[in-house]
């Protein structure tokens, strides 16, 4: 295994343990958002449909940390489930229609967004 590849598969596999301890409290916490962040979730398919999906990029952060050259093409798909989060929020949160607290979540995922472009480029290089 070369260090472009041992990259992208800590990476991945920082990004997807993370992603699980943060997503999972989430199926416990409807009735706090509503609470500490009003009005009171009207759709609750839309919470709980988001927590699904991102759980699943989760697992398939940690496949991509097990086979990072097979499954290289995948990353850029990764990259994308990054950046769609990060740049909504940001912008959401300029327009004063996301909580503050939800900017350094936003930071986080734009971070691994990069991280999971270097590790495209990287695992492209298969000399090092």
């Amino acid at each position: 295994m070369n260090a472009n590849e041992t990259f992208a598969r800590r990476v991945f596999f920082g990004a997807g343990v993370y992603g699980l301890l943060a997503l999972l409290p989430q199926y416990f916490l409807e009735g706090r958002v509503a609470r500490d962040f009003p009005p009171a979730i009207t759709h609750p398919e839309y919470f709980y449909g988001f927590i699904g999906v991102a759980l699943a990029w989760q697992i398939a952060f940690l496949a991509i940390a097990k086979e990072p050259l097979r499954l290289r093409p995948v990353m850029i798909a990764a990259v994308l489930e990054k950046a769609s989060f990060a740049a909504s929020t940001l912008f959401l949160y300029q327009a004063s229609r996301v909580a503050g607290v939800m900017v350094p979540f936003a930071l986080i995922d734009l971070m691994l967004g990069t991280l999971f472009l270097i590790s495209f480029f990287r695992c492209g290089n298969t000399e090092a």
